[in-house]
């Protein structure tokens, strides 16, 4: 009796193993292929939002075991398929560094495109107008997002030459703003930020500026827009203190405003303003010396800035603060004094 060919011919019986192992091996590649796919749309083990940062200089693998370690994966198949998948696609070196916000219902091939389009965390800081550049400063120092390189003990003066402006008084020089960054910004890069963000406003605006006014150079009108600042924090005044200010500068009168004596105090500075303060001279004391202070008193912002290079038409020489947060205005000495009789020593002069 004779034998199949197959088994004749070792030739057909190897081709015939082979097809075998070929087809398990299709099998096997199907089936992993849809385990993968399952695994890859299947969401993390992510139960509430959370920040996962990835390293400046991280390879792959450091990023997906940190990922483990965080307990990002439901399983260990999906911290395997998702290191294949990004060597598959070519993004094992697209991955940026930064700090990430994850949603539950984060699935892995999300989570790659996430990490490989940059859209990190952005963490915000908020500098207000009126600040003085110390509250600034402490500030940024506090802000535990950011990184610290300025010694603490470092004055504003130290602090100017670390950011390059060695010669530039530092009060008014930062943009009270919401600024965004991402974690890890240094705090020397923040507030250059700020510096050039004041620099970019101070300059657009001067460029606008209305003519005759009663500044030698953009500096000048900072100065100014600081006291505007510091005077009222109604938007709708701010021209009209100054249209006081600077008709007063053109007529050669001093500019007698309080916040700069205070500014002038300085830390001896207790909530009040006595009348030895008014005649105790200080390079800030309006009251004793003519035109402008020396530097600004605080963080002006841009309705400051502009009001200062837009001021209010009029007579007004005088204000006094109302008691409601505005301020009653004058043409005369002998208006102001009534004004002020009756806001502030209760008078009751009629309207």
């Amino acid at each position: 009796m004779s034998q199949p060919a197959a088994k004749r011919n070792p030739i057909l019986r190897a081709f015939g193993t082979l097809v075998r192992l070929l087809l398990l091996a299709a099998l096997l590649s199907v089936a992993l292929w849809l385990d993968a796919q399952r695994q890859l749309d299947t969401p993390l083990a992510i139960e509430a939002p959370l920040h996962f940062e990835i390293a400046p200089g991280s390879s792959l693998p450091r990023v997906i075991n940190d990922a483990r370690a965080h307990g990002l994966f439901a399983s260990t198949r999906q911290a395997y398929y998702l290191a294949a998948q990004a060597r598959i696609d070519g993004l094992a070196s697209a991955i940026k560094a930064g700090e990430y916000a994850l949603e539950p219902g984060l699935k892995p091939r999300d989570l790659l495109a996430l990490w490989v389009s940059g859209k990190t965390v952005l963490h915000e800081l908020q500098l207000i107008e009126g600040w003085r550049f110390a509250d600034a400063l402490k500030r940024v120092r506090a802000a535990p997002t950011l990184s610290h390189s300025l010694p603490a003990d470092l004055d504003a003066a130290g602090v100017m030459a670390a950011l390059g402006r060695p010669d530039q008084a530092p009060e008014g020089r930062l943009f009270p703003d919401t600024y965004r960054y991402t974690r890890g910004m240094s705090d020397v890069a923040f507030l250059r930020n700020a510096l050039a963000a004041q620099d970019r406003v101070l300059a657009e605006e001067w460029a606008q500026r209305a003519p005759n006014l009663p500044y030698d150079a953009p500096e000048q009108a900072l100065v100014m827009a600081s006291i505007i600042e510091k005077e009222t924090g109604i938007g709708a005044e701010r021209p009209q203190i100054a249209g006081v200010f600077v008709r007063r500068l053109q007529l050669g009168m001093r500019l007698q405003t309080d916040p700069t004596v205070i500014y002038g105090i300085g830390e001896a500075y207790d909530g009040n303003i006595r009348s030895r303060d008014l005649i105790t001279d200080t390079p800030y004391n309006t009251y004793t010396r003519d035109g402008l202070p020396p530097t600004p008193i605080c963080l002006p912002g841009r309705a400051a800035i502009h009001a200062a290079l837009h001021p209010a038409e009029g007579d007004a020489l005088y204000f006094v603060a109302r008691g409601d947060g505005g301020h009653q205005f004058s043409a005369t000495l002998a208006e102001h004094n009534l004004a002020v009789k009756r806001y502030q020593l209760g008078g009751g002069v009629p309207k």
